[in-house]
């Protein structure tokens, strides 16, 4: 049965992504497996246009989980949502298969456009805690944001960003962020800029001190 097939899978992705999860069980508390059970109906409802029941039901998941799925939103398979208090999905918002969100994420609009207003996330793709993703443009497969990351234009496949606004500091990655889940090991580029300004600065500096010196010996040798 197709629905037991799913519930298998759905179950299996939580206890692959989550290693505070100890059985099968525990699953069924999970708000990112309630959500979705909320999210599944209410789009079923949103595509029949019945609108203001889909935003009942998505409205009674998010008060139960506190993760906010608009029911206009397309999400595709193996969707892990870790602990999801505070996660924003807007309406025209895609989201493609084997996608991780944490906690605080939100894929919103910048509230100046009509239509497609939300980003489209590819495969594979990790968004980290508390990072938003403001627009209506596509985040590649297999990229990851960094944790307070503000992205508000596309990013290309295999990157990596981070900062406010969100910059690409690594691209064509070698594994899924869904591999490691590593939100911590990622590059720094302000500490990389200040260390470059340092190092631009001492050589300045040596370069100054060298001059001196060499006016000092002319200076001595015009006297001899």
């Amino acid at each position: 049965m197709k629905w037991l097939d799913d519930l298998k899978e759905e179950i299996a992705v939580v206890r692959e992504r989550d290693p505070a999860i100890h059985s099968d069980l525990e699953v069924f508390l999970y708000p990112s497996f309630q959500v979705m059970r909320y999210y599944r109906r209410a789009h079923k409802h949103y595509l029949k246009g019945h609108y203001f029941l889909a935003r009942y039901i998505s409205q009674r998941g998010r008060k139960k989980t506190g993760i906010e799925i608009h029911p206009g939103a397309t999400i595709g398979k193996r969707l892990f949502i870790d602990h999801g208090m505070g996660v924003i999905i807007g309406e025209t918002c895609e989201i493609g298969d084997d996608v991780t969100l944490y906690q605080g994420v939100t894929l919103g609009g910048t509230g100046k456009e009509q239509g497609k207003r939300h980003p489209t996330i590819g495969n594979n793709v990790l968004i980290s805690t508390g990072a938003k993703v403001l627009g209506s443009f596509k985040i590649g497969d297999n990229s990851r944001i960094g944790a307070g990351s503000v992205v508000l234009e596309e990013v290309p496949p295999g990157s990596t960003v981070i900062g406010v606004p969100g910059r690409i500091v690594r691209r064509l990655v070698d594994s899924r962020p869904q591999d490691t889940l590593d939100q911590i090991r990622l590059p720094d580029p302000v500490k990389e800029d200040i260390t470059c300004l340092k190092k631009a600065d001492s050589e300045l500096t040596n370069r100054l001190l060298e001059l001196e010196q060499e006016v000092r010996e002319l200076k001595k040798n015009a006297k001899v």
